[in-house]
């Protein structure tokens, strides 16, 4: 059976997608078989009509990024089966567009890159208890994958409570955490919380942080030796 992460963030726009195109990039550079998957999306664009899609396909720019990144493997459409364009909670766009929220095919979507891969990596929407309807969280989706999660933060202000939230609601729901990656974005350059963040998280938290990422820069050498760690397990 393919192994997996599940990757999920301290909130949205913390560079979840940016961190799981350079992790695809980097296993499939290890030479696994990478399978991608995003089970629904929201704020998606029209596809351009380049022969990857239908003309006039909604088309999610994150699970493009993560496609490309893993060298295209399997079919485009099948990396994100639900797709929405309102910026809102996947349940809440189905609902405000007319459109059926599948709640099964968020799971069973899953089986499609399973059987193809050495490795998957799943991309969750928004945070850990991101809303899905009819009383799911995103955490719920997450237990169901079976992987362990990858938590993305921004390293910036605020990032430390933020992060110990996500662990401590992992915690709770006895999902196993492989660890954190710190994002810091290119729109706050010199915020002074930067360089005391890791420590502070550490102080409080089990679990390793294995790298911080600078948004647009490559992955760190750590957290290069953890993904060949796991793809030589």
């Amino acid at each position: 059976m393919a192994r997996g992460l599940f990757i999920t963030g301290t909130d949205t726009e913390v560079g979840k997608t940016y961190v799981a195109a350079l992790l695809a990039a980097e296993l499939a550079a290890a030479g696994c078989r990478v399978g991608v998957y995003k089970p629904a999306a929201s704020g998606c664009t029209v596809a351009p009509g380049d022969g990857t899609l239908p003309p006039g396909t909604l088309v999610s720019d994150d699970a493009v990024a993560v496609w490309e990144a893993a060298g295209r493997p399997g079919e485009l459409d099948r990396v994100c089966p639900q797709r929405f364009a309102a910026p809102l909670a996947p349940h809440l766009a189905a609902r405000a567009e007319g459109k059926p929220f599948d709640a099964e095919l968020l799971r069973t979507g899953l089986d499609y890159w399973t059987a193809q891969s050495d490795f998957v990596l799943v991309e969750g929407a928004g945070g850990l208890l991101c809303p899905l309807g009819a009383g799911e969280l995103m955490a719920d989706l997450a237990a169901d994958c079976g992987f362990p999660l990858l938590i993305v933060a921004r390293n910036a202000l605020g990032t430390i409570n933020h992060t110990l939230l996500t662990v401590e609601a992992a915690e709770r729901r006895r999902l196993p955490v492989a660890g954190i990656i710190l994002n810091t974005p290119v729109s706050r350059p010199n915020d002074p919380s930067v360089a005391g963040n890791p420590e502070e998280i550490r102080v409080h938290c089990s679990h390793p942080i294995l790298g911080e990422v600078s948004h647009g820069g490559p992955l760190p050498e750590s957290v290069r030796r953890w993904v060949r760690d796991m793809t030589s397990g």
